[in-house]
C-alpha cells in the first residue's frame, strides 16, 4: 500500500512540475516578479498576439515608479512611449494582474500632438475629428486668456495627449494614484476588476473605444469630469469607497453602472446621456447629484437602494426612468424638471414610506409623470405617495395620484367584469379567447385539483408557455365563482367609478367639474324652456317670438360649446364625459316631453308659465336646502309671480331656473307653480333638481378635495 501511495505523490507531483513547466513557456514574466529594463525590452522586442493585435505582454508584473526608483522610473516611461507612439502600427499595453507602485502617469506614456497640425487625422473617425478640434480651440483660447492675464511675451506650446493602442489593466493593482487627464484614448480600456488604492484622475479625457471597469474598486477619490465616452462605458459591480466625479461628461453610448455602490458623494451634475444610462441594483450611501443632466435615453434605477438624498433637479428627461423595486429611504428629488410629453417615472413595486423618506417634485408636474401599471401591489405605494405629497402640501399632485389610483382601480373591475374566470369558463370558452386544446384540457384538469388562486399560476402548466400567458393575461383571471347579486354589486361599483372618474377625474378636476355643469345647464335649460314656451299651435298658438328663438338657440350653442372646450381641454375622454351628460340629462326628460305632448295639455293658466319668481327679494342666494315648487301656504302665494313671457330678457328665466336646480345658487328664487300643472312637467322638474343635488354634491367634494382648508368650511 506504501508503494501505491509514493507512486500516487510522484505522479502528482510529476503533474505540477509540467503545469508549471508549460506557464513559463508560454513566455510571461514570473508571477509578482519585479520589472527589469532588461525584461522590458525583452518584451517590446517579442511583442505577442491577443486577440489578432500586437501587445506588449506586461502581465504580472511588480512596477516600481516611486520616487526613490526615478532612474527606473524615467527610463521606463520614455522607452515605452517610443515604442507604443511610433510606428505605423499601433501596440497594445497590457498590465493585467500587475502590481504598480507609485504615479502611474497615462500622460507619460501618450503622445504629445502639437496644438496644430492634422498629422493624426486618419486616425480618428469623423465625431473624434470634430472634437479634437474643438479641444484644440478650448486649449487656444486657453492660452490667450492665460497670455493676456500674466503678460507672457512668449507663447506657451500647447499639446494635446494621445494614446493609440489598447490598455489592458484587468486586475491590475494601483498603489499609488492614476493620472489619465487631458488624454484621447484611440483604443480599448479594460481595467476589469482593477484596485485602485489612491486617487485616480481621467479628468477631460477622451474615449474612442469601449471603457471597462468591471468590479473595480476605488479607494480614494476618482474623477472622470468633462470626458468623452464614444463607446459604452461598463463600471458595472464596482465600488466607490471615496468620492467620485463624473460632471460634465457624455456618454454617446449606453453606459453600465449596474449593481455599483458609492459609499461616499457622487456627482453626475451637467452630464449629458445621448444612449440609456443603467444604474439598476446600485447601492447609493452618499449623497448622489444629477443636477441639469440631460437624458436622451431611458435611466435605469430598478431595484436601486437611497439611504441618502439623491438630487434630479432640472434635468431634461426625454422617455423614461424606472424605479421598479427600488427602495427610498432618503430623498429624490425631481424639482424643475423638464419632461418630454411622453417621459414618465415607473415607480411600479417602488419601497418607499412617507415617515422616513420624501419624494419631491415640480407642483402640479409631479404626480402627473408617475407611472403604475396595474393596482395590484401598488396600493400602499400610491397610498404613501399620497401622504407625502400632502405632508408636502402639494394637494395637485396627491390628487392625481389619487385619480392614478381609481383608475387602476376602474381598469381592475373592468377586468373581473369581462374577463375569462379560469376557474369557472368553459372549454369552448377558453378555446375562443386563444387557449389551444391541450392547454384547456390542462387548466380544467388542474382547476378540478385545486382553483387557480392568480392568473399567473397558469404558467405553471407545462403546456401553457410564456407567450400565451402574455398575449391572454389581460382577457383572464383567477377568482372563486361569483353569484349574481355580487357581480350586479360589481357593476354597480364599475358604474358608479365610472361617472366620477369622466366627470370630475375622481374629485381631482374642479375645471372638468364645472364644464361638465355648463353643458348640464345648457341642455336643461333648452328642454324646460321648450316645455313651457311651446304649449300648441292650433287652435290658438301659444309660441315664443322668432326673436327670443334666436336668442335661447344661441346662448345653448355658445354654452355648449364653451364646456365642450373645458371638457376637450380638461378631460382624458371627453367624448365619453359628453356622453355620459346626455345620458343623464337628455333621455328620461324626452320622455316625460314625448308623452306631454302626446296627451296635449288642456288646464287653467294655459297662456301663464309654469315658472314663479319670488318677487319679495333680489339677492344672490344659496339654495341648496330649498325645493323646486313653492309652498302651499296661501301666504307664500302671494310673494310668488309668474315670469313675464313679454320681456326680451325672458329666455334668461330658464337659465336661472336650471343654475338654482344644478348648482344651488342664483339671483333670483324661481320655481315651479303649484297649481294648474301637468303631472309630467312636475316630474321633469323633480327629476332635474334630484340629479342637480348629486351634481352640487360632486362639486363640493371635488372643491374641498381641491382647495385645502375649504372642507373645514363645508363641513363645519
Amino acid at each position: 500500500m506504501n508503494v501505491w501511495l509514493r507512486l500516487g505523490l510522484s505522479v502528482l507531483l510529476g503533474c505540477l512540475l509540467w503545469g508549471g513547466g508549460a506557464a513559463v513557456a508560454w513566455g510571461a514574466p514570473q508571477a509578482a516578479g519585479a520589472l527589469t529594463l532588461e525584461m522590458l525590452e525583452t518584451q517590446i522586442a517579442n511583442p505577442v498576439q491577443r486577440d489578432g493585435k500586437p501587445t506588449i505582454n506586461l502581465r504580472q508584473v511588480t512596477l516600481d515608479l516611486t520616487p526613490e526608483n526615478g532612474e527606473f522610473r524615467d527610463r521606463f516611461y520614455r522607452r515605452l512611449q517610443t515604442v507604443l507612439q511610433s510606428g505605423d502600427k499601433a501596440l497594445n499595453l497590457d498590465l493585467s494582474n500587475a502590481v504598480i507602485y507609485g504615479e502611474f502617469d497615462l500622460q507619460r506614456l501618450s503622445l504629445r500632438e502639437p496644438l496644430y497640425g492634422d498629422a493624426f487625422f486618419p486616425l480618428l473617425t469623423e465625431p473624434e475629428q470634430t472634437q479634437l478640434k474643438r479641444d484644440r480651440k478650448r486649449l487656444s483660447q486657453l492660452s490667450q486668456l492665460s497670455r493676456s492675464l500674466l503678460l507672457q511675451p512668449q507663447p506657451t506650446a500647447l499639446r494635446i495627449f494621445l494614446f493609440r493602442g489598447g490598455l489592458n489593466l484587468s486586475q491590475t493593482r494601483f498603489a499609488g494614484p492614476v493620472n489619465g487627464t487631458d488624454i484621447f484614448f484611440l483604443g480599448a480600456i479594460n481595467a476589469q476588476g482593477a484596485q485602485f488604492l489612491q486617487s485616480a484622475n481621467f479628468s477631460e479625457s477622451r474615449f474612442s473605444q469601449t471603457a471597462t471597469f468591471v468590479a473595480s474598486e476605488f479607494q480614494q477619490e476618482v474623477r472622470f469630469r468633462s470626458c468623452l465616452f464614444f463607446q459604452r462605458l461598463r463600471l458595472r459591480q464596482s465600488v466607490f469607497r471615496g468620492p467620485s466625479t463624473f460632471q460634465g461628461s457624455e456618454f454617446y453610448e449606453t453606459a453600465s453602472f449596474g449593481q455599483t455602490v458609492f459609499d461616499q458623494a457622487a456627482n453626475f451634475s451637467r452630464i449629458t446621456f445621448q444612449g440609456n444610462a443603467d444604474f439598476g441594483q446600485t447601492q447609493w450611501r452618499g449623497t448622489g447629484s444629477f443636477l441639469k443632466s440631460v437624458f436622451a435615453g431611458n435611466l435605469f434605477l430598478t431595484e436601486a437602494r437611497f439611504e441618502t438624498p439623491l438630487s434630479f433637479r432640472q434635468i431634461r428627461l426625454s422617455q423614461s426612468i424606472n424605479l421598479r423595486g427600488a427602495i427610498v429611504q432618503g430623498q429624490l428629488d425631481f424639482g424643475d424638471a423638464t419632461l418630454a410629453p411622453e417621459a414618465y417615472i415607473n415607480v411600479a413595486g417602488l419601497d418607499f414610506n412617507a415617515d422616513q423618506a420624501e419624494l419631491l417634485g415640480s407642483p402640479g408636474q409631479i404626480g402627473r409623470v408617475l407611472s403604475v401599471p396595474t393596482l395590484e401591489g401598488n396600493e400602499t405605494l400610491l397610498r404613501n405617495l399620497v401622504r407625502n405629497f400632502r405632508k408636502l402640501e402639494q394637494v395637485a399632485d396627491a390628487n392625481q395620484l389619487d385619480y392614478t389610483t381609481e383608475r387602476l382601480r376602474f381598469k381592475a373591475l373592468q377586468q373581473q367584469l369581462t374577463a375569462v374566470n379560469l376557474n369557472t369558463a368553459s372549454k369552448a370558452h377558453l378555446l375562443n379567447i386563444g387557449f389551444s386544446a391541450p392547454q384547456v384540457d390542462a387548466i380544467v384538469s388542474q382547476r378540478q385539483k385545486s382553483p387557480f388562486v392568480q392568473a399567473v399560476d397558469v404558467l405553471d402548466l407545462e403546456e401553457v408557455d410564456l407567450a400565451t400567458y402574455v398575449k391572454l393575461r389581460d382577457r383572464i383571471i383567477a377568482h372563486p365563482p361569483r353569484s349574481w347579486p355580487a357581480r350586479l354589486q360589481l357593476l354597480v361599483r364599475y358604474l358608479a367609478l365610472s361617472i366620477l372618474l369622466l366627470m370630475s377625474h375622481y374629485g381631482t378636476s374642479v375645471g372638468l367639474t364645472l364644464g361638465v355643469g355648463i353643458v348640464a345647464i345648457a341642455l336643461s335649460s333648452l328642454l324646460f324652456w321648450g316645455v313651457d314656451r311651446y304649449r300648441r299651435r292650433r287652435p290658438t298658438a301659444i309660441t315664443p317670438p322668432w326673436e327670443e328663438t334666436l336668442w335661447m338657440v344661441g346662448s345653448f350653442a355658445l354654452l355648449t360649446l364653451l364646456g365642450f372646450t373645458t371638457l376637450l381641454r380638461l378631460g382624458d375622454a371627453p367624448l365619453l364625459t359628453g356622453g355620459a351628460i346626455v345620458a343623464v340629462v337628455v333621455p328620461i326628460p324626452g320622455i316625460l316631453i314625448a308623452l306631454l305632448y302626446r296627451q296635449g295639455r288642456f288646464h287653467d293658466q294655459l297662456d301663464t308659465s309654469y315658472l314663479v319668481e319670488d318677487g319679495g327679494a333680489r339677492q344672490l342666494r344659496l339654495l341648496i336646502a330649498r325645493l323646486p315648487i313653492i309652498p302651499k301656504f296661501p301666504f307664500f302665494r302671494e310673494r310668488y309671480y309668474p315670469i313675464n313671457w313679454q320681456r326680451r330678457r325672458n329666455w334668461l328665466n330658464y337659465y336661472d331656473f336650471s343654475l338654482n336646480n344644478w348648482f344651488k345658487f342664483g339671483f333670483n328664487d324661481i320655481r315651479l307653480r303649484d297649481e294648474s300643472v301637468p303631472g309630467l312637467v312636475t316630474a321633469l322638474v323633480w327629476y332635474q333638481w334630484a340629479i342637480g343635488l348629486a351634481y352640487v354634491t360632486l362639486l363640493l367634494w371635488t372643491l374641498s378635495r381641491t382647495i385645502p382648508g375649504l372642507n373645514l368650511l363645508l363641513y363645519f
